[in-house]
């Protein structure tokens, strides 16, 4: 065989396994993160597909002159040109040089102005209520603690569609970090930590939720379901919880802490008081300081026991000046 037939049947079967891998590819299953069911998730896609434009107009020209420099000076080319001392272009340097710069520089206020709009403990902006969830990473399991229904779950979630949801989360495991593809971008759980994450359903259905980080052996079974319903159906199913027979206790939660492989979705009717805060300083020591990220609580928290200092600081000071 001809050293230019070689070529062609290499070119012609690199050419038809990039189909297959593209065809093969196509029926892994639902790309969720480009199937976007919330206003977070548009948005992140909006910024994938803006970066993929962006460094396609870079990539691709150089991947066609890449082909076409290789095969137009091919060995076997006798009419390609032949400059041995050719050398420099300024016309060429100001392209290839001056338009990758400029991706660059748009690229990076496109991300930037991104960053800060998607930045996680930012509130959505809507007029109905916001819904609050508390979320601790267990191995292998998430536990869900609604704070302001008394109830709590392992392993699914109802909330209410077109409402905005607040997610805290830390973890009684190793670091971990919580997805749902189809809401929003993942991000940590990690102990003695709260984290926020503001995310939305804009219409109903049931959406994958999981864990994205490696956290051990079954790691993998740490998956939950997202019921996104209306809110009719989401005061029903409040009332539903309330009426389990199961209770979230101490000392049941010490027992569920525990690693197991997999757990069933289950319903608590009641949980005590302040256990969500109890979880994320378990692991810190006496005069840690709470990291809180994006928390408005933790404000709140802070400026009390900083007014309380100061008014114990004021007191003693006025004893101590009376008692002079």
């Amino acid at each position: 065989m001809s050293k230019k037939r070689r070529s062609l049947v290499r070119a012609a079967f690199s050419a038809i396994t990039l189909v297959m891998t593209m065809l093969l590819l196509s029926g892994c299953g639902n790309y969720m993160v480009l199937n976007p069911k919330g206003p977070i998730a548009a948005q992140q896609l909006d910024l994938i597909i803006i970066t993929v434009i962006l460094c396609a107009i870079i990539i691709v020209p150089v991947l066609v002159i890449t082909f076409v420099i290789v095969w137009r000076y091919r060995a076997t080319n006798k009419k390609a040109d032949y400059k041995p001392e050719w050398a420099h272009s300024n016309l060429l340097e100001t392209i290839w040089w001056g338009i990758p710069i400029v991706i660059v520089i748009v690229l990076a206020i496109v991300t930037v102005r991104y960053t800060h709009e998607l930045e996680p403990s930012k509130a959505i902006a809507s007029e109905k209520d916001e819904v609050t969830i508390q979320v601790v990473s267990l191995n292998w399991k998430w536990l869900f603690i609604y704070p302001e229904e008394g109830i709590a779950t392992v392993n699914t979630i109802t909330i209410p569609e077109d409402r905005p949801v607040r997610f805290e989360l830390t973890a009684d495991s190793p670091m971990n970090s919580f997805w749902i593809p189809e809401l929003g971008g993942q991000i940590y759980a990690m102990s003695g930590m709260s984290m926020a994450l503001h995310l939305q359903a804009d219409e109903p259905g049931t959406y994958f939720g999981t864990a994205a980080n490696f956290t051990g052996e079954h790691f993998e079974n740490m998956t939950f379901d997202v019921n996104a319903t209306s809110d009719a159906e989401y005061d029903q199913w409040i009332e539903k919880a309330k009426q389990s027979p199961e209770t979230l206790t101490d000392e049941s939660y010490e027992e569920l802490s525990k690693p197991s492989e997999k757990e069933e979705p289950m319903l608590y009717s009641s949980v005590p008081d302040g256990i969500y805060e109890r979880i994320v300083t378990k692991y810190m020591h006496d005069g840690a300081e709470l990291h809180q990220h994006g928390s408005a609580s933790a404000d709140e928290t802070n400026g009390s026991t900083s007014a309380e200092a100061t008014n114990a600081n004021s007191e003693e000071a006025s004893s101590s000046h009376n008692g002079h």
